[in-house]
């Protein structure tokens, strides 16, 4: 288990700033480098017992994965940060302290000038023409970039990748763009739920299968609506999405996921089965019962690690007497 940080003791850095909603957030210096320090925010206004939502956990667990995955995303360590009382906060590297600027798709969506909607419409049709007519990158690396992130963000129920949570970074002495890591994954993996709602997920199969089929739902849109993930993989698993389930779904390999949930710092031990259970669960709902992995594309590639389903059968049916 990776030990996690006290960014108590770290310098802060008062002369860098951080935009989002999700949270407070300090600059302070780890280890030489820069890194943000996202905190919980309040779940006092939320459907749940939580004092704070597990959004730091989530950030980091998620981010994490997607990296394991082969889908670059920032690197993040979880922590603690004690002012007047002792929080668990989620440490962000910062990738733009080289100097580089972050300009999110916001952005970039209003430099289309002749486009029909402002930059953070996020209608599926209008970011994808928005993609083919940037000239910050190469339209069809962002293409598959985009669909990347949308596979990722699938299996991770992701709920809020709006156009200001993804990006480019530009070299201010070159003018040199590249696609930004991927960052801002709090809204991943049901951060609002506390224990109660854990173990309906991995009690009840209609609790889950609600959490998986219902909600969360993408923040892209279809015509005013918002995507449902799985609906949408069943529709365009031959099509959109295609090349992206090609890469991705062998790198998908949940023994190794269980292992890492298994040594994330400040879980309990229904939080370490929740985790396991869903993400199990929505894997077998986007890839496993879509026959993706047949798909003509995939050839003889199929994913590992499928064995993990009995060993989380296990965990979900015999030991939460005590808990």
């Amino acid at each position: 288990m990776i030990a996690p940080i006290d960014f108590t003791q770290c310098e802060r850095l008062p002369n860098r700033a951080y935009n989002g909603a999700n949270g407070k957030k300090i600059a302070v210096r780890y280890d030489g480098d820069v890194w943000i320090v996202k905190f919980p925010p309040s779940a006092a206004d939320k459907p749940t017992a939580l004092s704070y939502s597990n959004s730091c956990l989530s950030e980091h667990i998620a981010s994490s994965i997607a990296n394991m995955i082969g889908f670059k995303s920032h690197e993040t360590r979880l922590g603690t940060f004690t002012n007047g009382k002792t929080k668990i906060v989620c440490g962000c590297r910062d990738f733009t302290a080289s100097g580089k600027i972050l300009y999110d798709f916001c952005s970039i969506k209003n430099t289309v000038i002749d486009s029909e909607t402002g930059g953070t419409g996020t209608e599926l049709d209008d970011v994808q023409e928005t993609i083919d007519r940037q000239a910050f990158v190469d339209p069809v690396s962002l293409k598959a970039h985009f669909w990347d992130m949308f596979v990722v963000d699938a299996f991770l129920g992701n709920f809020d990748r709006h156009n200001g949570n993804w990006g480019f970074l530009v070299d201010p002495t070159t003018g040199k763009a590249e696609i930004a890591p991927a960052f801002d994954f709090g809204s991943c993996l049901l951060p609002q739920a506390d224990d109660d709602i854990m173990r309906r997920i991995i009690d009840d199969k209609t609790e889950r299968d609600a959490r998986i089929y219902n909600f969360p739902a993408s923040a892209l849109k279809e015509n005013g609506r918002k995507i449902g993930y799985v609906d949408f993989f069943h529709r365009h698993a031959d099509d959109l999405l295609a090349p992206s389930l090609v890469r991705i779904t062998p790198r998908i390999d949940l023994a190794a996921i269980s292992a890492f949930i298994g040594d994330v710092p400040f879980l309990s031990d229904l939080q370490r089965t929740f985790y396991k259970v869903y993400i199990t669960a929505r894997y077998e709902a986007l890839f496993a019962q879509q026959k993706v992995c047949e798909h003509p594309y995939f050839g003889s590639a199929m994913p590992t690690g499928c064995a993990v389903a009995e060993e989380i059968g296990t965990l979900r049916h015999g030991r939460f007497d005590d808990i």
